[in-house]
């Protein structure tokens, strides 16, 4: 019930560039650099949903900037918004890393990444940043979303919905499910814009949605519960298709998402699983 409600209220505050920061090549990126700095999985998700509020409040940040050198007419705003966004830009792999090295220190009893692996990275890559620098830009951070880093991923939907499941008796032994989720979890993590929109296609019936309708899904892309019950109604169909029917209705009972939604969710990641539109 309390995930539900932090659900609802994220979904009802959603800024207009909610997902703009989870680009596949972005994603990959923090995937990649929390494999080798051997994190827990719940890690990797929290860097990506860091950054992408971290990286929201920068550019909200720099339109504010904007308007009011507008609105008190000083001279060379087109150089001031170039600046700022150059500023943003340069720093951006800095900035991933410093989530990275935040979402570490939430789980205590995992690795964290200090500042002397963070920086050996970094100037593995030609940067020469200092360990003041690193630590200014944890706190630069922790500043902007102020303080409030530990929020919940799709990985915590995730494993709340299958203890529930392994509670109300699911016949599908709930390990080797949650092993299926991690896979298909990060799967979809990886192609998510080819998943929602795919999903917008069959929700709206038109393989042309306009973009009054793609703003308006922008709410469906951003819907964790959906995305939790997704990834285990296709796990579960992976597994054992046997049982799949029975986890839905599980899925549906516990969260009130339609069988339907589910099986249109399940349809459009097992679409790009196997890359091909065969039902």
């Amino acid at each position: 019930i309390r995930l539900a409600a932090e659900n609802e209220r994220h979904l009802g505050a959603l800024p207009r560039q909610a997902g703009r920061f989870k680009e596949a090549p972005v994603v990959e990126f923090v995937f990649l650099l929390s494999e080798k700095w051997h994190l827990d999985q719940s890690a990797r998700y929290q860097a990506v949903e860091i950054l992408e509020r971290f990286m929201i409040k920068q550019v909200e940040q720099m339109f504010k900037s904007s308007r009011e050198a507008r609105k008190s007419g000083e001279q060379g705003q087109g150089k001031g918004w170039s600046s700022r966004k150059d500023a943003i830009c340069e720093t951006f792999v800095l900035r991933l890393v410093s989530c990275i090295q935040l979402a570490s220190k939430l789980s205590l009893h995992y690795t964290i990444v200090n500042s002397d692996t963070a920086l050996k990275f970094l100037q593995s890559l030609k940067y020469s940043y200092t360990k003041q620098e690193l630590l200014e830009s944890e706190l630069a951070i922790l500043k902007a979303l102020h303080f409030q880093i530990n929020v919940s991923t799709p990985l915590t939907y995730v494993e709340l919905l299958l203890e529930v499941l392994g509670h109300n008796g699911c016949l599908l032994p709930v390990k080797p499910l949650h092993e299926m989720c991690m896979h298909v979890l990060d799967f979809s993590y990886l192609t998510r814009d080819a998943i929602y929109d795919t999903l917008l296609k069959i929700a709206i019936e038109n393989s042309t949605p306009s973009q009054l309708q793609v703003a308006k899904f922008l709410a469906v892309k951003e819907d964790f519960m959906l995305l939790a019950v997704g990834i285990i109604s296709t796990s579960a169909f992976i597994l054992n298709p046997k049982h799949w029917n029975q986890v839905v209705e599980h899925l549906n009972c516990i969260t009130g998402i339609t069988s339907q939604s589910i099986l249109e969710f399940s349809y459009a990641v097992l679409t790009h699983i196997i890359g091909s539109t065969t039902p």
